[in-house]
């Protein structure tokens, strides 16, 4: 897993726990609805300025954020099955 990937999930994650949309995160951190897509997927590395963007509509610190995909990348792998 990559960084990026490990960021989006935690992304992903949080927004599914306060059940908002892809869209709904869009409009509450003033992203794009297709970049938030981008980043949930890893296939983009979001500023520090969007990581404070989306924590605030996330109602949580940009350090918990960090340290949720920083946690994700010290996971060990799931097997493939």
């Amino acid at each position: 897993m990559t960084p990026e990937q490990a960021f989006g999930h935690a992304v992903r994650v949080r927004r599914a726990e306060r059940r908002l949309s892809q869209e709904g995160l869009a409009l509450a951190s003033g992203l794009d609805r297709a970049y938030i897509s981008q980043l949930e997927r890893g296939r983009q590395s979001p500023t520090l300025g969007t990581v404070f963007r989306l924590a605030r509509a996330l109602g949580l610190p940009p350090s918990d954020l960090l340290a949720r995909a920083e946690a994700e990348l010290a996971a060990p792998p799931e097997p493939a099955g």
